[in-house]
C-alpha cells in the first residue's frame, strides 16, 4: 500500500536527524524547488543540495519537533521547531512549512521563519 503524502513528509522531517544529504534528497523529485521564504528559492536536486550543505555537514546533531501536521491533497502543512547543535551552539528555529507533493515525491517546498531567529542563534 502506498504511503500517504503526510507519511512521506514526516518521514522526510525525521530523516534530518541521520543528516545523509543523499537520504534527503531522494525525498525530491528532479525538478523540485525548495525555498526559504526569507531568501531566494532554489530549483533542481543540484540547487537543493547546495543548500543543504550549507548547514548539514556544520551540524553535529538535528532534530525537527513536529508540532502539527495536515495535508490535503497534494499539500502538506506542518509546523515545527527545528533544532541544529552546530558550533557548540543550540538553535531552536520555529518553522511553519508547506510542502507540495506527486508520485510520492515532494515537488515544492517552502518554509516560513524568522531569519533573524537563525542568525542570532547560529551567528551565521
Amino acid at each position: 500500500m502506498a504511503k500517504s503524502n503526510e507519511e512521506i513528509v514526516l518521514e522526510f522531517c525525521k530523516a534530518w536527524s541521520r543528516r545523509n544529504c543523499q537520504e534527503l534528497l531522494g525525498y525530491f523529485s528532479d525538478d523540485a524547488v525548495y525555498h526559504n521564504i526569507p531568501m531566494p528559492a532554489v530549483q533542481g536536486k543540484d540547487a537543493i543540495e547546495e543548500v543543504f550543505n550549507l548547514f548539514l555537514p556544520t551540524s553535529e546533531k538535528i532534530e525537527w519537533e513536529m508540532k502539527q501536521l495536515f495535508g490535503h491533497g497534494d499539500l502538506v502543512f506542518t509546523e515545527r521547531v527545528d533544532r541544529f547543535w552546530m558550533n557548540g551552539k543550540t538553535v531552536e528555529l520555529p518553522v511553519a512549512g508547506v510542502f507540495e507533493l506527486e508520485n510520492g515525491k515532494i515537488t515544492e517546498w517552502r518554509d516560513y521563519f524568522d531569519l533573524g531567529t537563525w542568525t542570532r542563534q547560529s551567528g551565521i
